[in-house]
Formats: C-alpha cells, structure tokens, sequence
C-alpha cells in the first residue's frame, strides 16, 4: 500500500488494451521521463481497487468493461474533434484494429475452423511459398501442423526468431528481440493483400461460405443477413444487402458457366456438383465480408 507502482502499471496495461491507450500513454516507462497519467485519480482508484480485490484480473476486466465509459459509441464526436483529437478524455469509445494474432483468429472463428484447445505445444500454420527458404543457410525447417493443431490460436504460433511469421509482422506484432511496452498500429497494402490472398485466409473465406450457404436458410436475403451476424455482429444495411445481392448473383451467374472454375474453388470441400456455382459465389462473397476494414476493427 505504500508503494502502489506495480498495481498501478498492471491496470493501466489492462486500461491499454481495453481502450486502445493507456491512462499513461508511456506503458513502459512511469518514471520522470514518462507522461503523466491523464486521469491520474482514476488511475489511483483502480490500482487499489485491484489490491483490494486481490489482484482479480477477470474481475477488474468485467468491472471496466461494465462501465459507461467503456460502453460508449465509438462514433466520431465531431464537436470535440479540434478540443481532443486524440480522445484524451475519454469522450467516447475509441476505434482500433485487433491485435496480429487476434486477425487470424477472427477469420478462423468466423469460418468455423478454430479449434478452441488450450495450452500444448506451438504451432505452425502454412506459410506462404519460399518463406522457409529466407532463414540462414536454409536451416529453417517448418512443418505445418496437422488436423485441427494447424487452427488453434494465435497465440500458439511458433516464433521463428530468423523467419518470423510473415502476418504476424504484417499486423505489427513484435519482432521478439526487444521488450515492447506496446504494440504498434499501422495500415498499409500489405495488410489488406494478406487478407486477401494469404493461403490461410483463403481457406477460412472457402469455409465461411460453405457456413453460409449451408447454415444460413434458403434465400440470398437470409444469407447476407447471417453472414453479417456471424462476421461483423450485426444487421446488414438496406444498401450493403443491395450490393451483396446484386454481387451473389453476379458470382453465380460468372460460376456456372465456368464449371472448372467453381470445382476448383470448392475442391477442398465436400459439396454436391450441382451446388458448386452457389457454394463458389458465396465464397467470392465471403471474401469480400471477410477484407472489410471493419472486420478486424473493434468497434
């Protein structure tokens, strides 16, 4: 109690990740040559609230998550863009991209292949070609996992310090060689042509349409809708549900006159030739629900 630094740097990192900022936006320095807290007198009460809860970590994240501060819009407050640009004082929600791993693990739950199994070993996914070929004479040996070991999180990724995993550097992960205090957040082309081409991406795109024409009822309308549910939590707008409909049967119209085309899209999937087109055009689809900005923004 006499000397609260620890509790104080343990909230506000929980702070940084809830908020996309910590209280004290230097996360690894709280000495003389770091900021000051903007919020100091929160930042007190909730270092002692998290002593005296017994350093419950879960229940400190459920106590701010169940805040009005937390639960605001993340709509941009146009009368406090000039006052607080940088949304300082926590005027409303703030508007950030997910973590790298957090990236994989979105478009592997929303496509059904994420394999929940915690702990064990790391885990390699599919790199992309002549990756492995870059480490030092060629002494990277990179067996892809196996079954469902090769969906597990991405926390579990293995960290080649030579050839780390080319999306996890994407999306500003740490490299591993130096301590971080906190992340980076960039946005580039290379981010959006990951999502788009990345063999581990595509493969969760063919899942999810598969989900969607399977699971999502018997009309276009009722698809879109479910694909929206599952992928961005939320109701499609009268003018996405217009553009997507026009865009399924544009893709099924394009697939069933190009039968090769759909039968390679869907190889790796068990569908019955004459649902391939559709299956092929709600992948297509997928896609392009599935590389919106919004997808793996925490709204």
């Amino acid at each position: 109690k006499d000397n609260p630094l620890t509790a104080r740097v343990a909230v506000n990192r929980l702070w940084m990740y809830l908020f996309g900022r910590g209280l004290v936006n230097t996360p690894e320095d709280f000495g003389t040559r770091g900021e000051n807290p903007s919020h100091p007198d929160l930042l007190d009460w909730m270092a002692t609230w998290y002593i005296g809860n017994e350093w419950g970590t879960k229940d400190f994240i459920r106590m701010v998550v169940n805040s009005n501060t937390y639960r605001q819009s993340s709509d941009t407050r146009t009368d406090l863009i000039d006052r607080d640009p940088e949304n300082i004082w926590l005027a409303a929600q703030n508007r950030l991209r997910v973590e790298a791993e957090i990236v994989r693990d979105l478009s592997l739950a929303t496509s059904g292949l994420l394999h929940p199994k915690i702990g064990g070993p790391s885990i390699r996914p599919p790199l992309p070609e002549g990756v492995a070929a870059l480490g030092y004479a060629r002494s990277v040996k990179w067996k892809v996992s196996e079954g469902d070991e090769k969906y597990r999180r991405g926390l579990y990724i293995f960290f080649q310090r030579t050839v780390p995993y080319p999306t996890l550097l994407t999306f500003d992960c740490p490299d591993s060689n130096v301590t971080t205090g906190k992340r980076n957040r960039s946005n580039t082309p290379l981010q959006a042509l990951t999502l788009l081409n990345n063999v581990v991406f595509t493969e969760c795109a063919q899942h999810f349409g598969d989900r969607v024409y399977k699971e999502g009822g018997g009309s276009t309308d009722r698809r879109i809708r479910y694909a929206y549910l599952l992928a961005l939590g939320r109701e499609p707008t009268r003018s996405e549900r217009k553009v997507l409909h026009s865009l399924v049967e544009d893709y099924t119209e394009m697939y069933s006159d190009d039968s090769e085309a759909s039968e390679s899209l869907v190889a790796s999937l068990n569908i019955d030739e004459e649902d391939c087109a559709e299956v092929a055009a709600w992948i297509s689809a997928g896609r392009v629900i599935l590389n919106l900005d919004e997808f793996v923004t925490r709204e």
